[in-house]
């Protein structure tokens, strides 16, 4: 049954990937936000923003490229290279492109359900990084 998962999840787009991350990784530091402030939601969202930028993601992803297996590189690598028609308003384009990656490595991860490598990278930017 898991490889069935893989193999469905391999054949969608790393732009679907990254598209799914982008809600995971969100959800993950508003909930760290919430979690570790007493912030009212204006500046829960300001807060949130800084970290989920494509500067910051980007940077992130350059952290966590010492933690990640060969398998999970590739999946980065898949999705940075993959052609996307949508270009940044505030992002520099190279920023983008690892953020989308970023995002592609969290949302493979989480629609191939390892829930536990998953947690292991976010265990990881947490305490890594001040989220509040």
């Amino acid at each position: 049954m898991e490889q069935d998962i893989k193999r469905r999840i391999n054949e969608l787009s790393p732009l679907t990937w990254a598209y799914i991350g982008d809600a995971v990784y969100e959800i993950f530091v508003r909930e760290e936000l919430v979690n570790t402030t007493r912030l009212k939601p204006h500046m829960l969202h300001i807060e949130s923003v800084k970290h989920v930028k494509a500067s910051a993601q980007a940077e992130i992803l350059k952290k966590l490229e010492e933690i990640l297996t060969d398998e999970e590189k590739d999946i980065v690598r898949r999705t940075r290279n993959t052609k996307n028609h949508h270009l940044p308003k505030n992002a520099n384009v190279n920023d983008y492109m690892y953020a989308t990656a970023f995002e592609g490595l969290i949302g493979y991860l989480y629609l191939t359900k390892d829930e536990e490598r998953l947690k292991e990278i976010l265990d990881f930017i947490q305490k890594n990084w001040n989220i509040a």
